[in-house]
């Protein structure tokens, strides 16, 4: 039986609509709780990422160390007048003599004495003595340092003394011959 009655008919209107919006909210709360969850998935990711990453940013021992060594900041070699380039080159000359040529044997030996005159010397040298400053001239010694003076030692080193070999040897500049009685380092 059909009811003519207006209130029968928005009654049963009213009902679908509740029902439809009930519908409506329960597959949005649902929606709302994966979104929740994907949240929260990607906070603890964030999280992760930061721990992760907060080690690699953190101040090394020269950075915290008073007395750990700092580079500073690097000589413009091809900017500098004779002048200028006197005291960095007094600071290289020195660690050549004192560092370079001791302690490296074989490789230091097969620098040509005409090193001075060569810019990719200057370059080459220069990075050797930072890096090797950097290194060495730390008041404390971790895990990571020691693989860095590794490195260093078998893959850098090795590479950089054979251009500077290259360079000094293959130049034209007159060679002093090595005495036979002195260290390969010394200048008659």
């Amino acid at each position: 039986m059909t009811s003519n009655d207006p209130n029968t008919g928005l009654l049963d209107q009213l009902a679908r609509l509740d029902t439809r919006e009930a519908d409506h909210h329960a597959a949005l709360s649902g929606q709302l709780a994966e979104l929740a969850d994907h949240t929260a998935g990607i906070s603890r990711t964030l999280q992760d990422y930061a721990a992760a990453i907060t080690p690699l940013t953190e101040a090394t021992p020269a950075d915290t160390e008073p007395d750990g060594y700092r580079p500073g900041p690097a000589p413009t070699w091809w900017k500098l007048a004779t002048a200028d380039s006197q005291e960095p080159l007094a600071r290289l000359r020195a660690w050549v003599e004192q560092v370079y040529r001791p302690g490296y044997g074989k490789l230091a030996a097969s620098l040509g004495p005409c090193w001075e005159t060569h810019d990719l010397c200057l370059y080459g040298l220069d990075i050797l003595a930072e890096l090797w400053s950097v290194l060495y001239l730390q008041p404390q010694r971790t895990a990571a340092l020691v693989s860095a003076q590794a490195e260093y030692q078998a893959r850098i080193l090795p590479l950089l003394a054979e251009q500077l070999r290259n360079e000094t040897n293959r130049c034209g500049h007159p060679r002093s011959p090595v005495p036979a009685d002195g260290p390969p380092w010394s200048r008659p």
